[in-house]
């Protein structure tokens, strides 16, 4: 046995580096039956009023106890975080719902209103459909699969 300075120290003599890595957790599952639309964002992420279009994502941070799922919803216009949810599981109810209820306390649903997000199932599901529809002002958008492109402000926040 050696202790992990002697180990660092014999590993920088040989030119070795260790490789760390990170556990990866799937949060989007595309693969579901559930409704898909088209991606009417189209990557203009440059939106001059609030409340035109608003871009969801979920990420993941493992603790001690396991997962945690951060969902959050923003505003294009100022970038700013309007809705958000923190949860240990990742049903439609405990992420993009919460999430989604607490945007629409912060802003005013203006018409034309654009939501977008992935495919994943969270955001297909016909829980959270049903309620983006019982709105009537907003229009739904989702990213082309396999696409982070078409989500980056979302996923460049986390």
């Amino acid at each position: 046995k050696i202790s992990r300075i002697t180990m660092a120290k014999y590993m920088r003599e040989l030119g070795l580096q260790s490789k760390l890595s990170k556990k990866f957790k799937v949060t989007t599952n595309s693969n579901h039956n559930y409704l898909v639309v088209e991606n009417v964002l189209n990557r203009k992420l440059v939106v001059k009023m609030a409340s035109k279009a608003w871009v969801s994502d979920i990420a993941y941070s493992e603790t001690k106890e396991g997962f945690i799922y951060l969902t959050t919803i923003m505003d294009l216009n100022d970038r700013k975080i309007i809705g958000w949810s923190l949860s240990d599981g990742m049903s439609t109810e405990e992420t993009t719902l919460l999430a989604l209820k607490m945007a629409v306390k912060n802003r005013n649903i203006e018409k034309g209103l654009i939501f977008h997000s992935d495919k994943g199932v969270q955001y297909a599901s016909k829980k959270f459909v049903n309620v983006l529809d019982s709105y009537k002002k907003i229009t739904c958008s989702m990213s082309r699969k396999g696409n982070c492109w078409d989500n980056a402000v979302a996923e460049s926040f986390f």
